[in-house]
């Protein structure tokens, strides 16, 4: 029963709502914008409405299998599996030939319901550094950063951090062409 959710968690972690979303609107994602598959590229490309619709269904894919374990008689850290299996499912998704998202909005839904307290910290974060530079990956990468730290320091398990600390370093390798443009001064800041 524990493979079958994790194999569960995953598939509906693989589901692309942002090129979902783009199709309905004649727009294959992938081709415009920064060619992610992400809230923030539907938010440039396609409009608001629809970046906040993507960005609530992929928040979705990660909190629901996670709440399900929670709500269920299993021991915790099979809860934090199921999270990283739905992350892994948006970053590696199994029908766009395992490419994906940068899994910001996924892991934002596994932390959600894993560690709500270490979460609040890392998009306080995300939110200083929105305001005062405007770009979404930089909050992204900080954030990202962080929430490894945070869980460890509000009594996060073992398998907890482990987990939290590979969802991070996927998130942060995922924003390597980010990171290399905020570095020339290139990256595009978000414009509400």
């Amino acid at each position: 029963m524990p493979a079958a959710l994790v194999a569960a968690a995953y598939l509906i972690g693989s589901i692309p709502t942002g090129l979902i979303l783009g199709k309905a609107y004649g727009i294959d994602v992938r081709k415009e914008g920064s060619g992610n598959i992400g809230a923030t590229n539907l938010y440039r490309t396609v409009g608001r409405k629809i970046g906040v619709i993507t960005l609530i269904g992929d928040c979705l894919k990660g909190l629901l299998p996670v709440l399900a374990v929670n709500y269920s008689t299993l021991p915790p850290d099979y809860a934090a599996l199921v999270g990283l299996a739905a992350f892994c499912g948006h970053v590696f998704s199994v029908f766009l030939k395992f490419k994906g998202g940068k899994g910001v909005a996924t892991a934002l839904g596994v932390f959600l319901a894993l560690a709500p307290l270490a979460l609040a910290v890392a998009v306080g974060i995300f939110a200083a550094l929105m305001f005062f530079w405007r770009y979404v990956s930089l909050g992204s990468i900080a954030a990202a950063a962080v929430m490894p730290v945070a869980v460890a320091l509000t009594g996060g398990s073992r398998t907890l951090t482990l987990v939290t600390l590979v969802i991070a370093v996927i998130v942060i390798l995922r924003h390597h062409e980010n990171i290399r443009r905020l570095m020339a001064g290139s990256e595009s800041r978000f414009k509400a």
